[in-house]
């Protein structure tokens, strides 16, 4: 099976998003919207590794195990196509949940507003204070907590 070729229209595909392709699998990183879980680091250190360039290696493990990791992204800062197959299923019903933190983490069928423009979103963690530099994503700038 080849690299799966990703298209503007993919919700994997992002303008300024990295794209990382191997067989069976595109795995697509947007690291402004990172806030450092380390879901990924720590479910699959052979393929995310921040010490090493390029930071995903997306053959180093089979594209299900990748995908598996990629869906516990709570910011939705990566996102994954596998070869022959729809983008990632967002969960259903939608949900979303308020943290200790303020961040309002909303899985499921997606469309966010932003200044760019709408987005089809599987993910996000969102702001919940208002005070995010990159609205509506959290940024971890604000006092979400606080308030």
């Amino acid at each position: 099976m080849s690299a799966p070729s990703l298209e503007p229209g993919d919700r994997t595909w992002r303008p300024g998003a990295k794209r990382y392709e191997a067989t069976g699998i595109a795995v697509s990183y947007e690291s402004r919207l990172c806030l450092h879980q380390q879901e990924c680091v720590k479910g699959l250190p052979t393929v995310f590794d921040i010490e090493r360039r390029p930071w995903i290696d997306p053959a180093a493990e089979p594209p299900e195990d990748i995908a598996e990791v990629v869906r516990r992204c709570p910011s939705g800062a990566l996102q994954y196509h596998l070869a022959g197959e729809r983008d990632e299923e967002p969960p259903r019903p939608t949900r979303i949940e308020r943290h200790a933190d303020g961040t309002l983490h909303a899985r499921g069928e997606l469309r966010i507003e932003t200044a760019t423009g709408s987005r089809h979103e599987a993910r996000a963690m969102l702001c919940g204070c208002g005070l995010s530099g990159n609205q509506p994503f959290c940024d971890h700038s604000g006092r979400c907590a606080e308030r």
